[in-house]
């Protein structure tokens, strides 16, 4: 939420082709941000006897240590020639603290093993906030590119400071041990190419747009995929954080496992259909009202990218699903095939219709891969398809059918302010109705879910409840 409040403000502020040089050169350091960390970390969540107790943690470590320094020097050569001179320090800030985050993994994946969140929502809340303040008033002051620098910045100093110094969860230290080393890479491969392909279909989007539609494109491009993707970073990342650890503890039941996997999932769909259809409706009014006008240029990609918001959190969770398995090796086809499709499609698409149609390729891409990670999950899992899409579809498509025709009432239209309170109080109201109505009982379930998101002292009476 924080998150949200600053974006609008920041797009306020800074104007769309130094949003677009940013995402360029942060695309470009984060693609291949996946290298060095080899998928190792799904290793320290798998549980065996390779990866329990200290020394795993320290082999883990060091090998990140080492991958991190050749990784950053090859990336920092390669950074020389692609940008010019007046350009690179924004690439050398960038990549130092990509660099931190990427070794402060080893606490992280702990915390996460151990089911334990709490410190690691301390560090993100505090980072966000830190790095809030530092960018809006660097922005106020007409240092623009300087201000979305400091939130990278700013994430990577808490981050350091709350995972490996402020009383660590684990201490960093050196370690090595051939066969610990034999496991972590080993496990690393199966879902290192996986890996290296999620980043592809991340950024290769906001690579491409920067190249050939230039940095404005690319700033209109970015806004709309990042106020896009709120509805599940509100709700899916939380849950999906979550949703890794219990699919590991599960593993080896598979009832509770299936049951576990239908509950997220059934939970993300509803909640992520509702908060993006309600988002496509009030688009307009919302960039006008809200971000400005001058952003209006990106309604259409806006809308289209809501599509991969529905869809996306469900791609995350089933890939926590196999690698809590032990299955990492399952995602890198569905990702090859998705990568595939994305790049077809932006090069075909893009040319014709600009950001909109890279919009679309990014939609055909994770409709493409939904499709082929549900059917791979139904080995491990037990799950119906209609049961997990077919009511929220519904009041989806009621539901906006029935608010763009309340806007038609005589003395709405007109008024941006009038059209987005009527169409949010008749989408919201058609949509809950039509939930409670074919999935009263479900009700409970989904309510006990979203209370477990909140502090223990509030959630504690569901989770009993639902146990």
């Amino acid at each position: 939420m924080v998150q949200l409040v600053r974006s609008i403000l920041l797009a306020r502020l800074i104007a769309p082709e130094i949003f677009g040089f940013y995402s360029f050169v942060s695309s470009f350091v984060i693609i291949t941000s996946s290298l060095p960390i080899f998928g190792m970390a799904s290793a320290l969540l798998n549980r065996v006897p390779e990866s329990e107790g200290e020394e795993p943690l320290r082999v883990h470590f060091t090998l990140s240590l080492m991958f991190n320094i050749v990784w950053a020097i090859v990336i920092a050569l390669i950074g020389t020639k692609a940008f010019q001179q007046n350009e690179q320090w924004v690439l050398w800030f960038i990549l130092a603290t990509q660099f931190i985050d990427n070794m402060v993994i080893t606490s992280r994946t702990l915390l996460i093993r151990q089911v334990i969140f709490r410190r690691i929502v301390i560090v993100d809340t505090i980072s966000v906030v830190l790095s809030t303040i530092s960018a809006l008033l660097l922005a106020w002051k007409g240092f623009g590119i300087i201000g979305l620098v400091s939130t990278d910045v700013m994430t990577a100093l808490v981050a350091l400071l709350g995972f490996l110094v402020i009383r660590p969860p684990w201490k960093p230290r050196l370690g090595w041990s051939t066969r610990i080393v034999r496991y972590l890479l080993d496990f690393g491969y199966r879902t290192f190419f996986g890996n290296l392909v999620g980043q592809l279909l991340d950024y290769v989007d906001n690579l491409w747009t920067g190249q050939f539609l230039g940095n404005t494109a690319l700033g209109y491009y970015s806004r709309a995929y990042t106020f896009s993707s709120y509805p599940r970073k509100v709700l899916a990342y939380p849950l999906n954080a979550v949703a890794s650890g219990t699919y590991a503890e599960l593993k080896n039941n598979p009832k509770q496992l299936s049951k576990a996997f239908f509950r997220v999932n059934a939970f993300l769909v509803r909640t992520g259909f509702m908060m993006a259809g309600l988002l496509a409706l009030i688009a307009p009014e919302f960039i006008y009202l809200i971000i400005g006008k001058q952003w209006l240029p990106m309604l259409t990609a806006f809308r289209l990218l809501l599509l991969f918001t529905l869809l996306d959190p469900m791609r995350s969770t089933i890939a926590s699903l196999f690698i809590a398995v032990g299955k990492p090796e399952k995602i890198l086809l569905a990702r090859l095939t998705q990568l595939g499709v994305l790049i077809c499609g932006i090069f075909l698409l893009g040319n014709i219709w600009g950001i909109s149609g890279v919009a679309i390729a990014v939609d055909l891409m994770v409709l493409t891969g939904i499709v082929i990670l549900l059917s791979q999950a139904r080995v491990y899992v037990q799950f119906s398809i209609p049961r997990l899409f077919f009511v929220p579809t519904l009041a989806l498509i009621i539901g906006m059918c029935l608010a763009r025709l309340a806007i038609m009432i005589p003395g709405i239209l007109g008024s941006y302010w009038y059209t987005a309170i009527v169409k949010t109080i008749v989408f919201t109201m058609v949509y809950v109705a039509i939930e409670y109505i074919l999935e009263r009982n479900h009700i409970p379930i989904f309510i006990g879910m979203l209370t477990q998101l909140l502090p223990q002292k509030y959630s504690q009476r569901s989770i009993n409840t639902d146990t």
